[in-house]
């Protein structure tokens, strides 16, 4: 799995705070924190678990030989050191737990832009919800394992997945297909939109519920939710003297698209209105959906 930071960004919307950002990576204050990844990497080997190699917190477990592990795995062992075998008993390593307990170290994302430092014991708490941490890719027409941050996946959908990229608020999009009955679990489309600074992501997908097609249309945004919140869609889709309206608050990339899909958030179209909505001898799906992005006030 490859992360990237910095590629060449395609048609960037302007955000004041991206170039924050970016400022204070290059800035004195990254290369002060360089001595303390070099220290802290070495002990931080020290304090991997050599049964589950995740980092090990208080209680932390050692033999007679002062050989460690984490609390979670001496169960997993039946009380024996993985190392030399012998007893592991109830004993403590109090000195490893007060090299943990003192500790500050960098986030794993510091390269993404996030420059502060966290005791030991909170780091990964901070990890998990860092707002520099990568994005995954959006989109879900394969199995993509590309991470990065939005102007490198705004780059990668363009170049690697051939996106439609467009820049406005409203969009009108017809989507056709010549036999309605064969369905697969795949995205049709997906179109991304620049606009008010940001990036969204507008899927429109066929897949099954139960033995029934069926399509829906939603909106993701390209940044977290905090920041979803302040804008909303509404998509319609209509003919043959029939409308369908949805309104809603675009979901963030977070959230992975399958969780979007499944919670049906979005505009649904069961396959007999979707037929009623094509007109004709009702053997061609022909469905035109238009819609806008704004941002609250």
């Amino acid at each position: 799995m490859t992360i990237r930071n910095k590629p060449e960004v395609i048609d960037p919307p302007q955000n004041k705070d991206m170039t924050d950002i970016v400022e204070c990576v290059n800035s004195p204050a990254k290369t002060a924190l360089k001595p303390n990844v070099t220290v802290s990497s070495s002990v931080h080997e020290l304090l991997e678990c050599p049964v589950c190699l995740n980092a090990m917190y208080p209680p932390i477990h050692q033999c007679s030989n002062g050989h460690t592990l984490c609390s979670s795995c001496k169960p997993r062992v039946h009380d024996r050191c993985p190392i030399c075998r012998h007893e592991l008993g109830n004993i403590r390593c109090l000195a490893l737990e007060k090299v943990a307990a003192s500790l500050e170290l960098p986030c794993i994302y510091q390269s993404f832009g996030c420059i502060g430092l966290y005791p030991y014991h909170s780091k990964s708490k901070h990890e998990s919800q860092c707002v520099f941490r990568p994005y995954s890719c959006p989109y879900s027409g394969s199995e993509c394992t590309a991470i990065g941050d939005i102007p490198y996946l705004v780059a990668h959908l363009k170049d690697d997945h051939k996106v439609d990229m467009h820049n406005g608020s409203t969009f009108n999009h017809r989507y056709v297909k010549s036999n309605p009955h064969e369905v697969e679990n795949a995205t049709w489309m997906l179109t991304v939109f620049s606009c008010f600074g940001q990036y969204f992501c507008l899927h429109f997908e066929a897949f099954h519920l139960g033995m029934s097609p069926v399509y829906i249309a939603f909106l993701r945004f390209m940044g977290d939710d905090n920041e979803a919140k302040n804008h909303g869609y509404s998509l319609q889709v209509c003919g043959s003297g029939r409308k369908m309206t949805w309104q809603g608050v675009p979901r963030s990339i977070r959230d992975s698209h399958r969780k979007v899909r499944d919670s049906f958030d979005g505009l649904v179209i069961q396959r007999n209105m979707a037929l009623l909505f094509s007109g004709g001898d009702r053997k061609e799906l022909k469905l035109r959906v238009t819609g806008r992005i704004w941002k609250e006030q």
